[in-house]
C-alpha cells in the first residue's frame, strides 16, 4: 500500500449533551445543519478540499444514523480503493475491548489502522465544528516550523477563555505553556481541537499513556499534550482567521444558523471555491404559493411554503401552512406547521407536528428580561392545537 504523508482521524463519537433533545437519538456530528447538511459534512469536506484522501471516522454514541450517512464516502469523493473513509467504532481485540475513554484513547485503540498507512503526520479533527479550513496550509506551516505538534488556534473573546484550552506563545508562535480551561487566562488563543502530530512521537506517547496509567482519562488536553510539553517537544500554534463555531450549545447552534442569512452572510455556503459536500438524494423542488411571504431565509428542496417565513432556515420536507408564521427560527426536516401557528426564536426538531393556532417562543414569563431565550422542540413531538410554548422552554 502506498505510504501516506498525512491521514486524518475524525472524532465523531460525541454525545453532545448540551444540545439536549437534539441529540437524544443521534450522535452530535449527525445533527442537521444549514438546511442541507449535517455537522460532519464540514470536516469531511475540508479534508477533500485539502487533498486528504484517507480519513478514519471514530464513532461511539448512537452511531447508526451517522454510519448510514457516511456510507462509502462517495458524497465527499472518499470512496477509494486505497484509503478513502473508514468508520471506526470501538471493537473487541485479543486482550478485550472497551469504549473510547477520551480523545487520545480513541486514537490509541486504532493504532493498527493508522499503521496500515504508515503516515509521517496524523491530523486530529473534531466532527462537530462549523468552519472551512485548508489543512494543507497548516501542514506546510508545521513542516516550515519543524514542529513536532501543531495546534490550530483562534482568538476568542476574553470572557470565553475559560471554555477552551489556551495556548501561551512566544513571538515565533512557539507554544510555551498550555492552560486547560483556565479561570485566569494569560492570552486568548484558544485551541480549535485541530492537531497535527508527527506520528512517530504521537504513537510512542499514546502507548506509554495506555500501558503505564490505568486511571488515565485518555484525553489529549489532560494527558498527552501536557506530557509532550513536559518533554520539551516543539509545539507551534497555527492561527486560523476564518469563521469557526463550536455548536455545542442550543444558543450557538441557533446563532450559527443566523450567521448563514443575509446578502453577505458571515458563513458563506455558496462559495464555489470551497464546496461543502453532503449526501443529497433527489427531492422535489420547493413550492411557494402565491400567498407565501419569504424574507432573508434559507429554504431547502422539498419544502412547501403557504404562510410567512422570515430570517429562518428550513430543512427539506418542511410544510408551512397558510396564515402560519415562522420567524428567526430553525426548522428541521419533515416538520409540519399548521394554519395559524406562530414560531419565533426557536429550534423545532425532525418530524414535529405543530397544530393550528399554536404559539412557540413568542411569550416569556420574565417580561423585564431582554435576554434572548431559544425554545427547543424535540424530534417527533406533536404540539396540540392552540398550545402556548413560552420562550426558553424545552419540549421532549
Amino acid at each position: 500500500m502506498p505510504k501516506e504523508e498525512m491521514l486524518a482521524m475524525l472524532l465523531a463519537g460525541g454525545k453532545g449533551t448540551r444540545l439536549g433533545v437534539l441529540t437524544k437519538n443521534i450522535a452530535k456530528p449527525a445533527v442537521p445543519f444549514g438546511a442541507e447538511y449535517r455537522l460532519i459534512d464540514f470536516p469531511l469536506s475540508n479534508c477533500t478540499n485539502s487533498g486528504i484522501t484517507t480519513v478514519g471516522v471514530l464513532t461511539q454514541y448512537k452511531p447508526l444514523v451517522l454510519n448510514s450517512y457516511i456510507g462509502s464516502g462517495s458524497s465527499w469523493d472518499l470512496d477509494r480503493h486505497n484509503g478513502g473513509v473508514t468508520v471506526l467504532p470501538p471493537y473487541v481485540k485479543e486482550g478485550g475491548g472497551s469504549w473510547y475513554k477520551g480523545t487520545a484513547d480513541a486514537i490509541y485503540q486504532n493504532i493498527e489502522f493508522i499503521d496500515i498507512y504508515d503516515p509521517e503526520y496524523v491530523l486530529i479533527l473534531s466532527g462537530d465544528h462549523i468552519y472551512k479550513m485548508d489543512y494543507a496550509e497548516m501542514l506546510n506551516y508545521h513542516k516550515t516550523k519543524n514542529a513536532d505538534v501543531s495546534i490550530g488556534v483562534l482568538e476568542v473573546p476574553w470572557e470565553e477563555t475559560h471554555r477552551f484550552g489556551i495556548m501561551n506563545t512566544n513571538e515565533d508562535q512557539k507554544i510555551i505553556e498550555f492552560q486547560e480551561k483556565p479561570e485566569n487566562a494569560k492570552n486568548n488563543l484558544a485551541s480549535m481541537g485541530i492537531y497535527i502530530f508527527n506520528w512517530e512521537y504521537l504513537r510512542k506517547y499514546l502507548i506509554e499513556e495506555a500501558e503505564e496509567n490505568d486511571d488515565s482519562a485518555g484525553d489529549f488536553g489532560h494527558n498527552i499534550i501536557p506530557k509532550m510539553m513536559a518533554d520539551n517537544l516543539n509545539f507551534y500554534a497555527y492561527t486560523f482567521k476564518g469563521y469557526w463555531k463550536d455548536v455545542g450549545t442550543i444558543e450557538s447552534y441557533w446563532q450559527a444558523h443566523m450567521d448563514l442569512l443575509g446578502e453577505k452572510p458571515i458563513l458563506d455556503l455558496q462559495d464555489r471555491n470551497w464546496i461543502i459536500y453532503s449526501v443529497n438524494p433527489n427531492r422535489p423542488p420547493q413550492y411557494l404559493s402565491e400567498d407565501a411571504e419569504v424574507d432573508n431565509s434559507m429554504i431547502n428542496k422539498g419544502t412547501q411554503i403557504m404562510g410567512t417565513v422570515k430570517n429562518s432556515v428550513l430543512f427539506f420536507g418542511v410544510k408551512v401552512a397558510q396564515d402560519a408564521v415562522v420567524e428567526d427560527s430553525v426548522i428541521l426536516p419533515n416538520t409540519r406547521i399548521r394554519s395559524g401557528a406562530k414560531i419565533k426564536n426557536s429550534i423545532v426538531g425532525r418530524n414535529v407536528i405543530v397544530e393550528k393556532n399554536s404559539k412557540i417562543g413568542l411569550e416569556t414569563d420574565d417580561k423585564k428580561s431582554n435576554e434572548l431565550k431559544i425554545t427547543v422542540i424535540g424530534d417527533d413531538e406533536v404540539i396540540p392545537e392552540a398550545s402556548n410554548i413560552k420562550a426558553g422552554m424545552v419540549v421532549g
